[in-house]
């Protein structure tokens, strides 16, 4: 017989694992260089920009210094929403619904 109780359970089951998977996100980072590292960027597995390093040599050159900080920004985000997908698609395959 169906007990809605063990529904409750089950759901605060899933939400504990959403929220773990969240805190894992947030420790994950993800760097991305461009022009042959002149420019490295980190953002974290919840997609916060975390730091921006520019080569100081890159100052001096305002177009490419925009260039570079655009395609360094734009693959780590890149590589940020990969890497969460993945994360995603590894704890609906480990999540147990039936833990309670």
């Amino acid at each position: 017989m169906f007990d809605p109780k063990d529904l409750q359970n089950m759901l605060g089951s899933v939400q504990e694992q959403l929220k773990e998977m969240d805190a894992k996100a947030k420790e994950k980072v993800i760097e991305s260089k461009s022009g042959g590292g002149l420019i490295n960027v980190q953002f974290n597995g919840a997609g916060e920009l975390l730091d921006i390093e520019i080569d100081d040599e890159l100052l001096q050159d305002k177009q490419s210094l925009q260039i570079l900080l655009i395609s360094a920004i734009n693959e780590g985000y890149k590589q940020m929403q990969e890497a969460r997908q993945d994360d995603v698609f590894e704890q609906i395959k480990n999540m147990n619904p039936f833990k309670f």
